[in-house]
């Protein structure tokens, strides 16, 4: 509970002075220094910070009591003011200039998790979604989240897993199965990219960029991948006996793939270096 009031702006003991009063009569600033165990002179600005944010008020008498406001009507409070910042936010920076191409790195599971979230969150129209089954359960949640509100998300989804999205492409697992570093992708509104990879003992990373030829390789590959199954699913026997079983002939032509396809994967330190 302490933890959800910090996230609305309160300090660590401005949280717990508010539980110690919420629901309760009326306390004094002695009062509740002895419940939740700080000296009442700390007390005192904890409790005064909380009236000057609206949270709390003051009681006349002697000595001077404080009561907390009902979370309901701080929650509200706190909504009100957010949106009003919001909207001025929203009018007052519409009109900058579009940012330029940028490639931002994100390292460790916990800032590519937000950056995923982040970019869900701000999608307006459409993800493409490219990951390993092994991961879905990873972003699936904001997927899902995104897909709730109307978003139109398209998942790519390489393996069998059982997911609640509504429109998922199941692509085949490749010889040798899942590599070390899973990669995955999103595409946002055709706008920002972010692509990354999940490793089997490390930490996860990723590249957030806008930059246009980013954007243009994940969609191309995205559309190449939609495409090329459906062509497998109608003329399987003729590709194999015209290329080989799973296009032989045609890696046999191109050794530069075959190198490609079966070096084993390497689980990079920094993705960007990787890219480049």
């Amino acid at each position: 509970m302490i933890d959800a009031l910090r996230k609305l702006g309160l300090s660590d003991l401005e949280a717990r002075c508010y539980l110690a009063l919420h629901g309760q009569p009326p306390s004094s600033g002695y009062e509740v220094a002895k419940q939740v165990s700080v000296s009442r002179s700390n007390v005192y600005a904890a409790l005064r910070s909380l009236v000057d944010k609206g949270v709390c008020r003051t009681v006349e008498g002697e000595p001077v009591t404080f009561a907390a406001i009902p979370v309901r009507q701080v929650v509200k409070l706190l909504q009100t003011e957010f949106e009003r910042t919001a909207r001025l936010l929203e009018n007052e920076l519409t009109y900058l200039p579009a940012a330029p191409p940028f490639f931002s790195n994100w390292k460790g599971d916990a800032q590519v998790d937000l950056a995923v979230k982040r970019l869900a969150a701000n999608a307006s129209e459409e993800i493409l979604a490219d990951i390993w089954a092994e991961d879905l359960h990873k972003i699936e949640d904001t997927l899902l989240a995104a897909e709730e509100r109307g978003i139109a998300v398209h998942l790519m989804v390489i393996g069998e897993t059982p997911t609640a999205l509504s429109r998922v492409i199941v692509h085949s697992v490749p010889a040798g199965g899942p590599p070390a570093a899973r990669n995955f992708s999103l595409l946002l509104d055709k706008e920002t990219s972010l692509l990354g990879s999940f490793t089997r003992h490390g930490q996860a990373s990723a590249l957030e960029s806008n930059h246009p030829a980013v954007l243009d390789v994940l969609q191309t590959s995205y559309y190449h991948d939609v495409v090329m199954m459906r062509i497998e699913q109608d003329f399987a026997p003729e590709l194999e006996a015209r290329y080989g079983k799973n296009y032989d002939l045609i890696f046999r032509e191109h050794p530069e793939m075959r190198k490609r396809m079966t070096e084993p994967a390497s689980e990079p330190d920094d993705l960007e270096d990787d890219i480049y």
